[in-house]
């Protein structure tokens, strides 16, 4: 994934996570990018600097939080561990593999893997139940 800073035609700044640039390019094309703040579609990639994710940076991360940030972290990090170890990884079949499962064609089990934005949406529109796994810090590296 990778975040992307971004502005509306109103001036307004925001950011957003996309697969890849051509990810970023086919959204905003189709104006399924818009502006939290004002609902602009005219939506653009702003100059930004790369960002280096170094181990530092994380600890100073983990740092700022408060106990109950770090403890709800660690649950997350614990829950996407448990999903990891006990479902299968489907990889970029996961849409495909989630409607066989849901429709019957294919054994009920834990899976999980990638799906494009408008794959996300037409599952829901199907009432297959999904939850995204969190990227954590450490998936950077």
């Amino acid at each position: 994934m990778i975040r992307f800073s971004l502005h509306c035609d109103n001036g307004h700044e925001f950011e957003g996570w996309f697969r890849d640039n051509a990810d970023f390019d086919r959204q905003a094309e189709r104006k399924l990018v818009t502006c939290p703040a004002c609902n602009s579609p005219d939506v653009q990639k702003s100059l930004m600097a790369p960002a280096v994710s170094t181990s530092r940076r994380k600890e100073q991360l983990i740092a700022g939080m408060s106990e109950e940030q770090r403890q709800a972290l660690e649950m997350i990090r614990e829950l996407t561990r448990q999903v990891r170890k006990n479902a299968d990884y489907v990889g970029d079949q996961f849409a495909n593999e989630a409607r066989k499962i849901h429709y019957g064609e294919a054994k009920a089990r834990g899976i999980y893997g990638e799906a494009t934005h408008e794959d996300v949406h037409s599952l829901l529109e199907e009432g297959i139940d999904i939850l995204p796994l969190p990227t954590l810090p450490e998936d950077n590296n």
